[in-house]
């Protein structure tokens, strides 16, 4: 029976109560801007960029963007059709996490592999396990780094694998140590012919959603696997020796380092957490414009009307003062002075 093993030390606690803290942020922050899908897109725009760049994809990201938005980009088929499977399967997954599955199968991971691998991999390879070995190499040397368990024991290592992940639930382990864990246990099984990282990844995500730490779809760890990918294959393999326990700081100090990086970007949309307790505890919504005001207003300390076509070149000064008047009136800044020289700042 699948029984990882590993040890809660001191970076892991650490990175643990950094996405706790960052998480709880997120949740509650006071300003949670109407260009939330701006959030979430860039969101998408990195998790496909990066979850198939690592795996060899030779399109730059404004191509893969280009992919996205329905823009026609010169590039191999393989690398485009990669780009629009990994967008296709984001959104499957966050299809499945707002109905609240209760349960990770067979069947799902087999669907999951069949919008990765669409037009990539022959039909009678696509959401069907192996039935040959394989073997990972370095794609510098040539050399073989890894070499998977046979195609025989992949059925029944999956049905353990996936045993494990529904008999356990958030009171028993952490859902990010959960994530983790799947994360490395599916490419070391290795049930696909060809697309397991990417399924390692996805499935680590979804159980995030799963257990609560979606941050509201924001978040992409494919980026910081990319940043280094040399590191990401180096601390996958450090736990082919049974102990997982290196492999999961790793994994958490990217997942906290994440949420971190988003928890900054919210926070400067907003004063600061109090504000919250000024308008009652409500979510004030901004439109995109309003958030650049804020945004100009933290860092130069105050705007004038002379600066709205420096900050806004495309738009009407009675626009912008609309806009302005608008957080005035929602208690987020104030004007100082009647005259010319009059200053919007801060409350």
């Amino acid at each position: 029976m699948f029984s990882p093993k590993y040890s809660i030390d001191n970076k892991i606690l650490n990175n643990i109560a950094k996405i706790e803290a960052a998480s709880e942020v997120i949740r509650h922050a006071p300003l949670l801007p109407l260009w939330e899908k701006q959030f979430k897109d860039d969101a998408i725009v990195r998790s496909v960029y990066h979850g198939t760049h690592i795996e060899g994809n030779k399109l730059q990201k404004d191509e893969a963007k280009d992919v996205l938005l329905g823009r026609e980009v010169i590039g191999r088929p393989r690398d485009i059709q990669e780009i629009i499977n990994y967008r296709k399967v984001i959104e499957f997954i966050d299809e499945e996490a707002s109905r609240k599955i209760d349960k990770i199968t067979e069947q799902l991971i087999k669907k999951i592999h069949r919008i990765i691998a669409d037009k990539i991999l022959p039909s009678d390879e696509v959401g069907i396990y192996r039935t040959k070995q394989v073997v990972v190499k370095d794609s510098q040397t040539g050399e073989i780094t890894f070499r998977p368990p046979p195609s025989l024991e992949v059925p029944f290592l999956m049905r353990e694998f996936i045993y494990w992940i529904n008999r356990n639930t958030d009171n028993d382990i952490h859902p990010v140590l959960k994530a983790g864990i799947a994360h490395h246990e599916l490419v070391r099984i290795h049930p696909f012919i060809d697309g397991n990282g990417r399924m390692a990844r996805i499935l680590a995500t979804l159980i995030m959603f799963l257990g609560g730490y979606d941050i509201r779809r924001f978040f992409s760890l494919e980026e910081y696997y990319d940043h280094d990918a040399a590191s990401y294959y180096e601390n996958l393999q450090k736990a082919s020796s049974g102990d997982l326990t290196v492999w999961l700081a790793y994994f958490t100090f990217g997942a906290a380092n994440e949420f971190e990086k988003i928890k900054e970007k919210i926070l400067k949309l907003s004063k600061d957490v109090k504000l919250k307790e000024k308008i009652g505890g409500t979510q004030i919504y901004l439109t995109e414009r309003q958030v650049k005001i804020i945004e100009y207003l933290q860092d130069a300390g105050y705007l004038q009307n002379q600066a709205f076509s420096n900050l806004f070149p495309d738009v009407s000064e009675d626009t912008v003062l609309r806009d302005v008047q608008d957080l005035t009136k929602k208690g987020l800044i104030k004007k100082v002075g009647s005259t010319k020289s009059a200053r919007y700042v801060m409350m």
